[in-house]
């Protein structure tokens, strides 16, 4: 029997799906033949849910001000987050020595036949850009690096299947850190569909079995969280272009396979020493209290410090250009134009 519900539907115009999706190119990269990119899909812009101020205390980001009227005062905030901070700093640093978090040294000399430092080092640069393109967080991009050292610390890889590992762990650190990940078939389309979709998931699920599914790992951009902050509070510069620059330096650290050799948080703390070098030469950049913060003295950061500073001055990975280009641009606050003294004066990692 034909009712007015009934009726109401036959007569209603039918709803029509546009599935077009609007393309863009990602630049060509010259370096490595097999690592074009292609249209992505156009993505949403994201939300980030709002947190409650207990989930902000517990992990000590900072997203936004605390709402100081959901809690009795200003003092019971920082009452309870230094109950936690101490905690979570300890938690952190035990988490990031131990032997199933952290890559092989030497790796590539050890494990790897067909895959080279320089390789490795086109693919992170690569990675960098689709990080960019897709819109993804920070530490998106130091997860899924983490994962491919860990990965071919265990695996022997072809060269033809080094990008297949990237876009691969890149879904993976995506699956673990965005609210709205991309999908493995925009993975597929970002290599110009050099992989079929089945290739790209059963990649994903041999990174995830060869890593036994410990997939959080602390990193560096985790203890620059913790670090920027305190490092900024003497120094005449705004915090967002103080993190900027971080952020630079802690990115640049990925491409160098040497850097693999030093903690996160090492290399974390040498992040911030350069940094505050570079914006202000003239005074030591690490104080006593800001030392023990970091939980490092000037001495045991000398070597990844000279490392860092190779790297922004382009006397290392000089053909590596997407983090360089990428932190030039207005919105990081042209960072990466930042000028800096050649040399880092000896006295500054002498303990006095």
């Amino acid at each position: 029997m034909e009712t007015p519900a009934s009726k109401k539907r036959a007569n209603a115009e039918p709803i029509v799906l546009n599935n077009k999706k609007q393309r863009v190119v990602l630049g060509d990269l010259p370096n490595l033949p097999n690592l074009n990119v292609s249209p992505k899909p156009q993505t949403q812009k994201k939300l980030r849910p709002k947190k409650s101020d207990a989930v902000r205390l517990v992990y000590g980001f900072n997203f936004d001000k605390p709402d100081f009227s959901k809690i009795n005062a200003k003092s019971d905030y920082e009452e309870i987050f230094e109950s936690y901070a101490s905690d979570i700093s300890n938690y952190l640093r035990t988490m990031e020595v131990q032997k199933k978090r952290r890559p092989m040294i030497g790796y590539i000399e050890k494990v790897q036949r067909g895959v080279t430092a320089n390789m490795r080092g086109i693919l992170v640069d690569w990675l960098v850009e689709v990080a960019e393109e897709y819109k993804l967080l920070p530490q998106t991009l130091h997860l899924a690096v983490s994962y491919i050292d860990r990965f071919l610390s265990n695996e022997s890889v072809n060269r033809s299947k080094l990008q297949l590992l990237g876009v691969s762990s890149m879904l993976i650190a995506s699956k673990y850190e965005e609210i709205s990940p991309p999908k493995a078939v925009d993975f597929c389309q970002i290599t110009d569909n050099t992989y079929e979709l089945k290739q790209v998931i059963k990649m994903e699920a041999d990174i995830l079995k060869s890593l036994n599914f410990e997939m959080g790992n602390p990193h560096v951009n985790t203890f620059l969280k913790e670090y920027i902050g305190p490092a900024t509070e003497d120094l005449k510069t705004s915090k967002l272009q103080m993190e900027f620059l971080c952020n630079y330096l802690a990115e640049l650290s990925l491409i160098d396979y040497e850097c693999i050799r030093f903690l996160p948080s090492m290399v974390a703390a040498s992040v911030i020493f350069l940094a505050r070098f570079i914006i202000c030469p003239g005074v030591h950049p690490l104080t006593s209290s800001l030392s023990e913060c970091l939980f490092y003295k000037s001495a045991e950061l000398e070597e990844c410090v000279l490392i860092l500073h190779d790297l922004y001055l382009v006397r290392r990975a000089a053909s590596l250009k997407a983090v360089r280009e990428k932190y030039k641009q207005h919105k990081f606050k042209n960072v990466a134009n930042l000028p800096s003294s050649p040399e880092i004066p000896n006295h500054y990692f002498v303990e006095e």
